[in-house]
Protein backbone atom coordinates (compact mmCIF):
# COMPACT_ATOMS: atom_id res chain seq x y z
CA UNK A 1 0.00 0.00 0.00
CA UNK A 2 1.10 3.44 -1.25
CA UNK A 3 0.96 6.26 1.68
CA UNK A 4 1.83 9.60 0.12
CA UNK A 5 3.61 11.86 2.52
CA UNK A 6 2.26 15.66 3.30
CA UNK A 7 4.75 16.52 1.42
CA UNK A 8 3.70 14.86 -2.44
CA UNK A 9 0.21 15.88 -1.61
CA UNK A 10 0.54 19.64 -1.95
CA UNK A 11 2.24 20.68 -5.06
CA UNK A 12 0.92 21.64 -8.32
CA UNK A 13 0.66 18.94 -11.11
CA UNK A 14 -0.58 18.85 -14.80
CA UNK A 15 -2.41 15.99 -15.92
CA UNK A 16 -2.55 15.81 -20.12
CA UNK A 17 -6.17 15.33 -20.10
CA UNK A 18 -7.88 17.50 -17.66
CA UNK A 19 -4.63 20.20 -16.95
CA UNK A 20 -3.90 21.83 -13.89
CA UNK A 21 -4.43 20.51 -10.04
CA UNK A 22 -3.23 20.49 -6.33
CA UNK A 23 -2.19 16.92 -5.50
CA UNK A 24 -0.39 13.70 -6.23
CA UNK A 25 -3.21 11.92 -8.43
CA UNK A 26 -5.86 14.06 -11.33
CA UNK A 27 -9.08 14.31 -9.64
CA UNK A 28 -10.64 13.37 -12.89
CA UNK A 29 -8.62 10.14 -14.03
CA UNK A 30 -6.01 9.42 -11.01
CA UNK A 31 -3.28 10.00 -13.67
CA UNK A 32 -0.36 11.27 -11.51
CA UNK A 33 0.00 13.99 -13.54
CA UNK A 34 3.48 16.10 -14.54
CA UNK A 35 5.34 17.99 -11.48
CA UNK A 36 4.89 21.84 -11.86
CA UNK A 37 6.20 23.25 -8.82
CA UNK A 38 6.38 22.90 -5.01
CA UNK A 39 3.55 24.14 -2.68
CA UNK A 40 6.12 26.48 -1.76
CA UNK A 41 6.95 28.34 -4.84
CA UNK A 42 2.83 28.25 -5.49
CA UNK A 43 2.23 29.92 -2.84
CA UNK A 44 5.06 32.58 -3.05
CA UNK A 45 4.53 32.78 -6.79
CA UNK A 46 1.16 33.43 -6.57
CA UNK A 47 1.22 36.10 -3.75
CA UNK A 48 3.58 38.08 -5.54
CA UNK A 49 1.73 37.38 -8.87
CA UNK A 50 -1.47 38.57 -7.31
CA UNK A 51 0.09 41.74 -5.67
CA UNK A 52 1.42 42.70 -9.16
CA UNK A 53 -1.77 42.28 -10.92
CA UNK A 54 -4.24 43.90 -8.05
CA UNK A 55 -2.62 46.71 -6.63
CA UNK A 56 1.59 47.50 -8.01
CA UNK A 57 2.67 46.71 -11.20
CA UNK A 58 4.08 49.50 -11.40
CA UNK A 59 6.92 48.29 -8.37
CA UNK A 60 8.03 45.89 -11.11
CA UNK A 61 7.74 48.44 -14.13
CA UNK A 62 5.18 46.69 -15.38
CA UNK A 63 1.52 48.74 -17.31
CA UNK A 64 -1.18 46.68 -17.66
CA UNK A 65 -4.06 47.64 -20.01
CA UNK A 66 -7.00 49.19 -19.34
CA UNK A 67 -9.05 46.03 -19.00
CA UNK A 68 -6.01 44.64 -16.37
CA UNK A 69 -4.22 42.25 -18.69
CA UNK A 70 -0.97 41.98 -18.40
CA UNK A 71 1.40 39.47 -20.77
CA UNK A 72 2.60 36.16 -19.34
CA UNK A 73 6.29 36.81 -20.92
CA UNK A 74 6.90 40.26 -19.69
CA UNK A 75 5.36 38.85 -16.19
CA UNK A 76 8.36 36.26 -16.23
CA UNK A 77 10.98 38.82 -17.35
CA UNK A 78 10.34 41.19 -14.56
CA UNK A 79 9.88 38.68 -12.12
CA UNK A 80 13.15 36.87 -12.84
CA UNK A 81 14.74 40.16 -13.55
CA UNK A 82 13.52 41.61 -9.66
CA UNK A 83 13.92 38.37 -7.73
CA UNK A 84 16.83 36.29 -8.95
CA UNK A 85 15.56 33.30 -7.20
CA UNK A 86 13.01 33.22 -10.15
CA UNK A 87 15.84 32.46 -12.18
CA UNK A 88 13.73 29.11 -13.15
CA UNK A 89 10.01 30.93 -13.94
CA UNK A 90 8.88 30.28 -17.61
CA UNK A 91 5.83 32.53 -18.81
CA UNK A 92 3.55 29.13 -18.90
CA UNK A 93 4.30 28.72 -14.71
CA UNK A 94 1.88 31.72 -14.53
CA UNK A 95 -1.06 30.17 -16.38
CA UNK A 96 -0.37 27.15 -14.30
CA UNK A 97 -1.01 29.49 -11.23
CA UNK A 98 -3.58 31.37 -12.47
CA UNK A 99 -5.67 28.06 -14.22
CA UNK A 100 -4.69 25.56 -10.97
CA UNK A 101 -6.47 28.38 -8.38
CA UNK A 102 -9.90 27.04 -7.59
CA UNK A 103 -11.58 30.47 -6.63
CA UNK A 104 -11.27 31.21 -10.47
CA UNK A 105 -8.99 34.37 -9.03
CA UNK A 106 -7.25 35.03 -12.59
CA UNK A 107 -8.74 34.61 -16.01
CA UNK A 108 -5.92 33.60 -19.20
CA UNK A 109 -6.66 34.01 -22.88
CA UNK A 110 -3.45 33.36 -25.02
CA UNK A 111 -0.39 34.87 -23.23
CA UNK A 112 -2.37 37.03 -21.22
CA UNK A 113 -3.68 36.67 -17.73
CA UNK A 114 -5.32 39.37 -15.38
CA UNK A 115 -6.61 39.46 -11.97
CA UNK A 116 -10.98 39.20 -12.49
CA UNK A 117 -11.39 40.62 -8.30
CA UNK A 118 -9.50 42.44 -5.54
CA UNK A 119 -7.91 45.59 -7.49
CA UNK A 120 -6.93 48.21 -5.73
CA UNK A 121 -5.98 50.05 -8.72
CA UNK A 122 -8.35 51.93 -11.43
CA UNK A 123 -9.48 49.36 -14.15
CA UNK A 124 -12.47 48.71 -16.38
CA UNK A 125 -13.10 45.00 -16.07
CA UNK A 126 -15.31 43.27 -19.01
CA UNK A 127 -16.46 40.22 -17.52
CA UNK A 128 -19.66 38.06 -17.32
CA UNK A 129 -22.85 39.79 -15.97
CA UNK A 130 -24.66 36.60 -16.57
CA UNK A 131 -25.96 33.55 -14.35
CA UNK A 132 -26.66 35.38 -11.23
CA UNK A 133 -27.69 34.32 -8.13
CA UNK A 134 -31.16 35.80 -6.93
CA UNK A 135 -29.36 36.44 -3.32
CA UNK A 136 -25.51 36.68 -2.78
CA UNK A 137 -23.73 37.65 0.73
CA UNK A 138 -20.89 39.77 2.32
CA UNK A 139 -19.52 39.70 5.80
CA UNK A 140 -19.27 42.55 8.30
CA UNK A 141 -18.55 43.48 11.46
CA UNK A 142 -21.01 43.61 14.09
CA UNK A 143 -20.73 46.83 15.10
CA UNK A 144 -21.14 48.18 11.33
CA UNK A 145 -24.38 46.51 10.94
CA UNK A 146 -26.13 50.14 11.54
CA UNK A 147 -24.09 52.10 9.18
CA UNK A 148 -24.42 49.33 6.48
CA UNK A 149 -28.64 49.23 7.14
CA UNK A 150 -28.89 53.27 6.84
CA UNK A 151 -26.32 53.74 4.01
CA UNK A 152 -25.30 50.40 1.63
CA UNK A 153 -22.14 48.53 1.19
CA UNK A 154 -19.51 50.81 -0.39
CA UNK A 155 -16.45 49.51 -1.52
CA UNK A 156 -13.77 52.07 0.44
CA UNK A 157 -10.09 51.12 -0.75
CA UNK A 158 -10.95 48.21 -3.15
CA UNK A 159 -12.51 49.34 -7.05
CA UNK A 160 -15.63 47.02 -6.12
CA UNK A 161 -18.18 45.26 -3.45
CA UNK A 162 -17.32 42.04 -3.23
CA UNK A 163 -19.92 39.31 -2.16
CA UNK A 164 -20.15 36.17 -1.91
CA UNK A 165 -21.85 33.16 -3.89
CA UNK A 166 -23.02 31.14 -0.24
CA UNK A 167 -23.70 32.22 3.29
CA UNK A 168 -20.59 29.73 3.82
CA UNK A 169 -18.45 31.42 1.69
CA UNK A 170 -19.00 34.89 2.96
CA UNK A 171 -18.36 33.51 6.11
CA UNK A 172 -14.82 31.92 5.71
CA UNK A 173 -13.92 35.81 3.48
CA UNK A 174 -15.33 37.37 6.66
CA UNK A 175 -13.34 35.23 9.26
CA UNK A 176 -9.82 36.29 7.62
CA UNK A 177 -10.60 39.58 9.32
CA UNK A 178 -13.51 39.63 11.63
CA UNK A 179 -14.26 36.71 14.64
CA UNK A 180 -17.39 36.60 14.21
CA UNK A 181 -18.64 37.64 11.03
CA UNK A 182 -22.74 38.94 10.69
CA UNK A 183 -23.78 38.29 7.03
CA UNK A 184 -25.91 40.59 4.69
CA UNK A 185 -27.88 39.17 2.45
CA UNK A 186 -28.29 41.08 -1.07
CA UNK A 187 -31.37 41.05 -3.17
CA UNK A 188 -29.24 40.71 -6.12
CA UNK A 189 -32.45 40.13 -8.69
CA UNK A 190 -34.21 43.41 -7.33
CA UNK A 191 -31.15 45.16 -7.64
CA UNK A 192 -30.54 44.48 -11.41
CA UNK A 193 -33.96 44.79 -12.18
CA UNK A 194 -33.28 48.62 -10.68
CA UNK A 195 -30.44 48.81 -13.34
CA UNK A 196 -27.37 48.10 -11.32
CA UNK A 197 -24.71 45.77 -12.69
CA UNK A 198 -22.85 42.96 -10.90
CA UNK A 199 -20.26 40.93 -12.65
CA UNK A 200 -18.94 37.36 -11.97
CA UNK A 201 -15.95 37.29 -11.07
CA UNK A 202 -14.51 34.29 -9.57
CA UNK A 203 -16.26 30.69 -8.79
CA UNK A 204 -17.67 32.10 -5.68
CA UNK A 205 -16.60 36.02 -6.02
CA UNK A 206 -19.17 38.14 -7.46
CA UNK A 207 -18.17 42.17 -7.83
CA UNK A 208 -20.33 45.14 -7.74
CA UNK A 209 -20.26 49.07 -7.25
CA UNK A 210 -21.63 50.13 -3.78
CA UNK A 211 -24.94 48.70 -2.98
CA UNK A 212 -27.71 50.48 -1.04
CA UNK A 213 -29.18 49.82 1.89
CA UNK A 214 -32.62 49.16 -0.03
CA UNK A 215 -31.20 46.14 -1.15
CA UNK A 216 -29.68 44.80 2.36
CA UNK A 217 -31.43 42.54 5.22
CA UNK A 218 -29.21 40.74 7.95
CA UNK A 219 -29.09 37.20 8.60
CA UNK A 220 -29.72 36.48 12.46
CA UNK A 221 -27.05 35.08 14.44
CA UNK A 222 -28.61 32.32 15.11
CA UNK A 223 -28.75 30.97 11.81
CA UNK A 224 -28.51 27.69 11.61
CA UNK A 225 -25.48 27.49 8.74
CA UNK A 226 -24.03 30.24 10.86
CA UNK A 227 -24.12 28.45 13.79
CA UNK A 228 -22.72 25.25 12.29
CA UNK A 229 -19.92 27.11 11.02
CA UNK A 230 -19.30 29.29 14.23
CA UNK A 231 -19.61 25.67 16.16
CA UNK A 232 -16.66 24.03 13.49
CA UNK A 233 -14.17 26.98 14.01
CA UNK A 234 -13.97 26.65 17.95
CA UNK A 235 -13.12 23.44 17.61
CA UNK A 236 -9.94 23.76 15.33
Amino acid sequence: MNVRSPASIHMLRQCRAHGYFDGQNCPVCNEEGKFIMSEREQNGLGRLMAGVLRHFPEKFNLQMDINGWISTSKLCDSFKEARHYYHWLRPWHFEAVALGDEKGRYQVEGDMVRATYGHSIEIELDLPTDDIPEELYYPCDGDDLATHLELGIKAGDRQHVHLSKTITNAMEAGHVRIKRPRILEIDTERAIVDGHTIYRAGTTVFLSEDIPALYLDVLPADDQMIQEIEAVWEEE
